[in-house]
């Protein structure tokens, strides 16, 4: 059901960074997303009552999908809410797997707090140990696919497949460097992280809606303070190109989350030299119409002298 996601060496990157670089392709996972790993992982542990309440969640797009998916695998009702603005794609793709979509709000944050005020089990997009140990799956194959990584590049929104790769691969490969890299216009787990600002947002904005989220996890941040060993911000200029790099030379439509880590392992000095790294493309869940805005951001970033920071 959850698909063991291939991953890809990249000539294109080691011509550019100067080392082996893997992609671990979860825009190639059932529902474009890693999410549905954490997401089966809750929805299949749940008790017969919790089933019988049915199922609510909050999410931008990515966990929405993963959670009616599983809800179906269960035949447990579930009822999704996703901000206004959420991408079209997401919402229909929702739908399909036969969940109860609501629209409401700006933001994942105003999503969220609609959710809980349903009476029903509530499935966390991130901050919940169960569906932290789903996402850390992708450690687990990742590792086993490509024991010799020396470095893993995660992109974070609440930080639960941080947290839950962190746990992973710190336990089976201890000496693995670990970055987590965060859109600048949604930067709170770095903020904290790096002492750097503040670490509940009012606002957040990025064309990388996958990772749109205004506080750490309760759950989440602690282990992320422990584990990991550096975060990064990435701009959407920077997102922008990255998703267009692999548009062209890897032929991979992938989505703003998705490309973030690749935009940092391109435009942030992450000290890679000699070292094999590993970058998790988290999802796939963008909609081709968006391509002409993606590549007025990197024309942009290039008008700007913006270029790959490791060239």
């Amino acid at each position: 059901m959850v698909h063991r996601t291939p991953v890809k060496r990249s000539q294109t990157l080691e011509n550019i960074i100067g080392t082996e670089v893997y992609l671990k392709m979860e825009n190639m996972q059932k529902t474009g997303s890693f999410k549905i790993r954490g997401a089966t992982h809750k929805v299949f542990s749940l008790s017969e009552q919790e089933r019988k309440q049915g199922i609510v969640a909050a999410s931008a797009g990515n966990h929405a999908q993963g959670v009616a998916f599983a809800a179906a695998k269960k035949g447990i009702r579930a009822r999704i809410f996703m901000p206004l603005h959420a991408p079209r794609t997401k919402v229909e793709a929702t739908q399909a797997y036969g969940a109860e979509v609501v629209l409401v709000g700006e933001t994942y944050q105003e999503a969220y707090e609609a959710a809980l005020s349903e009476k029903a089990t509530f499935v966390h997009a991130f901050d919940d140990p169960l569906v932290m140990a789903g996402q850390g799956t992708v450690a687990f194959e990742l590792l086993q696919q490509c024991p010799d990584l020396e470095m893993l590049i995660v992109p974070v929104g609440g930080g639960g497949l941080l947290a839950g790769t962190a746990i992973v691969a710190k336990s089976l490969k201890p000496s693995i460097q670990l970055i987590g890299v965060q859109a600048t216009g949604a930067s709170a787990i770095y903020n904290r992280f790096c002492s750097k600002g503040p670490f509940s947002l009012k606002k957040i904005e990025s064309i990388a809606d996958g990772i749109l989220v205004k506080e750490p996890g309760r759950f989440t941040y602690p282990i992320i303070q422990k584990y990991v060993d550096d975060m990064v911000t990435v701009s959407d200029e920077e997102i922008a190109s990255a998703i267009l790099l692999m548009l062209e030379r890897e032929k991979s439509l992938v989505e703003g989350a998705g490309a973030a880590a690749l935009a940092a392992l391109l435009y942030r000095p992450l000290q890679t030299s000699n070292k094999t790294v590993g970058i998790v493309i988290s999802g796939g869940n963008t909609d081709p119409q968006n391509i002409p805005l993606y590549m007025k951001l990197a024309d942009r970033l290039t008008a700007h002298g913006g270029q790959a920071s490791n060239i």
